[in-house]
């Protein structure tokens, strides 16, 4: 029987395109299920949405100083506020988010990438130089981190750039997930797969990048997230205390300007509020991502999608 005229031909799919379409729906339906995963998405998808209108709609370069009228409550013109400085809050925020961020996002990458590549080292040639990763790390988690990352940050802190703080956060950021990384190789090192892969003749580095890492990616990815809200928190804690990018509108020195002229004795509700909520998104939204990435990651935990 011929297709009558004017009559859409039937669509055919694809092996593939069947296979990635089922793919996708079953990975929509795992985070449905995964509701600490499904937190974290939407939280930080809000903050992505708000900073991507943002910088669509509103004028972002009132962040700088003497821009607009200071001391000036939420309005019709300006939504948030504008602060002691003359910056207008909602710019001031829209700018800080991402900068923010990028102090996480390089500290945590540094962090995890160095903490990878020391725990190979180690756990999977072991020897001496098991014993020297080892040492290293356990010497340098008895070290106080916050008072090694002021004492760094004091000694650089006239010239302080938004990478020079992600660079600061990440001088020891490397420690713990080396620790955590180099325990996950011990083990998966005397599994069946990686004595097999040894016996059919494959070099140590065909074994680490085609056996060991892929098995490892998702405890990575769930070590990269709590990384990141780890290095967040110890910018804020540096900038509160004055010690970041003074010129940067990035939340921790809006926390900074706030505490400096006393926003809060003066009443100024509206300059304190927007970054406590935003600090709270986006560790709830870090923090659902952790613990989902965790779940997803840890064979006894995890749901089969």
């Amino acid at each position: 029987m011929g297709i009558a005229v004017g009559q859409a031909a039937p669509t055919v799919q694809t092996p593939v395109e069947s296979q990635f379409r089922g793919q996708a729906r079953s990975g929509l339906q795992y985070i449905a299920r995964n509701q600490q995963l499904l937190i974290g998405l939407i939280m930080l998808g809000a903050l992505a949405l708000f900073v991507i209108l943002g910088h669509l709609l509103y004028k972002v370069d009132l962040y700088k100083p003497l821009s607009v009228p200071a001391g000036r409550p939420p309005s019709a013109q300006f939504p948030l506020g504008t602060d002691s400085q003359g910056r207008d809050l909602l710019a001031v925020m829209i700018s800080g988010i991402p900068l923010t961020l990028f102090i996480g996002l390089a500290a945590g990458l540094l962090g995890v990438a160095i903490g990878t590549i020391l725990a190979f080292a180690g756990a999977y040639y072991g020897g001496l130089l098991d014993a020297f990763v080892r040492g290293l790390v356990d010497v340098g988690l008895t070290i106080p981190t916050f008072l090694v990352l002021i004492i760094v940050a004091i000694s650089i802190h006239s010239a302080m750039t938004v990478p020079q703080m992600a660079l600061v956060v990440a001088a020891l950021g490397w420690l713990w997930p080396t620790r955590t990384i180099r325990a996950q190789v011990l083990t998966m090192r005397e599994r069946a797969y990686v004595h097999v892969a040894r016996l059919s003749g494959a070099s140590n580095l065909r074994i680490i990048f085609l056996e060991l890492m892929p098995n490892l990616l998702p405890y990575l990815a769930a070590s990269l997230v709590a990384a990141v809200a780890s290095a967040i928190l110890a910018s804020l804690g540096l900038e509160a205390l004055g010690l970041g990018a003074v010129d940067s509108p990035t939340i921790g020195m809006t926390i900074y300007w706030v505490i400096f002229y006393g926003a809060l004795l003066q009443g100024m509700w509206w300059w304190f509020l927007p970054p406590i909520i935003v600090v709270i998104m986006l560790f709830m939204g870090l923090f659902g991502l952790s613990a989902g990435l965790d779940e997803w990651a840890n064979p006894r935990t995890r749901r089969s999608l």
